[in-house]
């Protein structure tokens, strides 16, 4: 991706986050940390965070190891998800979700690896799949990793959530998407402007 493309995107995805529901936005591009030479974040996660206008934080693939691909992401007003198949464990092995906020209870709270995100890991079946989630909770929203796992080895998905998926701050996304634009649009609108993407 280039910055030129960025802007684009933003201005076309900018109606999801104005949906009542009914808007849907489907994308089969990773959802890269950073992309394209100048290294900014792929077009996928702007798209998650106008679908979720509260989140601070929003998910991104760090690299899709070997065995593992790309499934598909799924932006619709007020959630956002995606999916990565393996070859071992079947389609859907890991769905990641980004809402306003999730139901932690019986879940247990553990050491987050990722500053300022609180975790939290809930087992719900070890045979013969193995379920469970793994939660991130954070100001004004919650990232949630399904695992569904079929495969022998359990160790490795489970280590693909952690090194693999990462996070990029609400703030840093918007500055790039400003600064990609020209300074002309916004990843939110400023206050007291009617149009979103409207200069400041």
């Amino acid at each position: 991706m280039t910055r030129p493309v960025l802007p684009a995107l933003l201005t076309s995805t900018l109606l999801v986050a104005g949906c009542t529901g009914q808007g849907t936005s489907v994308s089969s591009e990773v959802p890269a940390c950073a992309a394209g030479d100048d290294a900014t974040v792929a077009n996928g996660v702007v798209l998650m965070a106008q679908a979720v206008p509260t989140a601070s934080w929003v998910p991104c693939v760090e690299n899709v190891p070997v065995g593992w691909s790309f499934a598909g992401l799924d932006a619709r007003s007020g959630s956002a998800r995606f999916w990565l198949d393996s070859d071992r464990d079947g389609a859907h092995a890991i769905e990641v979700r980004l809402n306003g906020a999730c139901d932690t209870r019986g879940a247990t709270e553990i050491p987050s690896e990722l500053d300022e995100l609180r975790r939290y890991e809930r087992v719900e079946q070890v045979s013969p799949q193995y379920l469970g989630r793994r939660y991130y909770v954070f100001d004004g929203g919650c990232l949630t990793v399904v695992f569904t796992l079929s495969g022998d080895n359990r160790g490795e998905p489970l280590a693909l959530a952690t090194q693999s998926l990462g996070v990029v701050s609400r703030e840093d996304l918007a500055d790039q998407v400003y600064e990609a634009s020209g300074e002309r649009l916004h990843l939110d609108p400023p206050a007291g402007t009617e149009g979103e993407g409207s200069p400041p």
